[in-house]
């Protein structure tokens, strides 16, 4: 099976459901795992910084909550636009449940920047334009789903959140490109395809959070998309048989041919 014809395989709600099932668990356990080796060798074992001294560590914290904020974003601006062009039931679902943890981490990202400026740069917040464009994504996540609870229709909700989601994508650029657009007091990259600018322990460390928050937001969003599916598509026949077929203690199996 190709790319393609995996990807359209599972634009069927019926069948991603049991994927989705199947794939929160172990995202979750490896989320926990490597997320507690992480948090270990970056607070326990690895040495303060030179220039920081034991400040730097929060960026165990920022750095992941970031890279998943702006991925978050951009997935749900895939998936708004996926929905738009295919009218694909599932792919609107999908940016519906990517929205409030996309909000999450992106407020965590600021939380943590705020923590991290004042001792650096004596301020909790500064208007340097990193810091602005990452304040302008939490807002759009917000408004998303401001507009997703304020539209009753849920394909008039679907379609006006999908433009909103294309409109608020041009953010990302000016957020991931603003350090080297302008003189900003933000720090640039740490980690670059030259290589990283920090000591292994605290690579390792680092990457071990990110593989964390990458896997928990992933888990959090499946899970959210099965609920999401039981909600929009309560009314279908597939759904009640899969639920009055399946034992009460057993994931559900899709049916043979759904129709998307």
């Amino acid at each position: 099976m190709n790319l393609s014809k995996f990807f359209f395989w599972f634009a069927a709600p019926a069948r991603f459901l049991p994927l989705a099932g199947a794939l929160v668990r172990p995202l979750q356990i490896l989320a926990l795992l490597t997320g507690a080796a992480g948090l270990f060798l970056g607070f326990g074992v690895a040495p303060a910084d030179a220039n920081q001294g034991e400040g730097y560590r929060i960026i165990y914290l920022h750095v992941p909550a970031s890279w998943v904020a702006m991925f978050a974003y951009a997935l749900m601006a895939f998936w708004s636009f996926v929905g738009l062009v295919w009218r694909t039931r599932l792919s609107h679902l999908l940016s519906h449940a990517l929205a409030p943890t996309g909000a999450v981490f992106a407020a965590l990202s600021l939380i943590t920047g705020a923590l991290w400026g004042q001792p650096m740069w004596g301020a909790w917040w500064v208007w340097d334009a990193r810091l602005t464009s990452s304040l302008l994504l939490l807002l759009l996540f917000l408004g998303y789903l401001a507009l997703l609870g304020a539209i009753d229709d849920p394909q008039r909700a679907d379609r006006a959140c999908a433009v909103l989601a294309l409109l608020g994508a041009l953010n990302l650029p000016v957020m991931y490109f603003s350090v080297r657009w302008w003189n900003t007091l933000h720090q640039g990259a740490t980690i670059k395809s030259s290589g990283a600018s920090m000591a292994p322990v605290m690579l390792t460390a680092l990457l071990l959070c990110c593989v964390a928050a990458w896997t928990w937001a992933a888990a959090t969003v499946l899970r959210r998309v099965q609920l999401l599916i039981f909600e929009r598509e309560a009314h279908t026949r597939w759904l009640r048989a899969m639920q009055d077929d399946a034992p009460a203690d057993a994931p559900a199996s899709a049916p043979t041919d759904p129709a998307l």
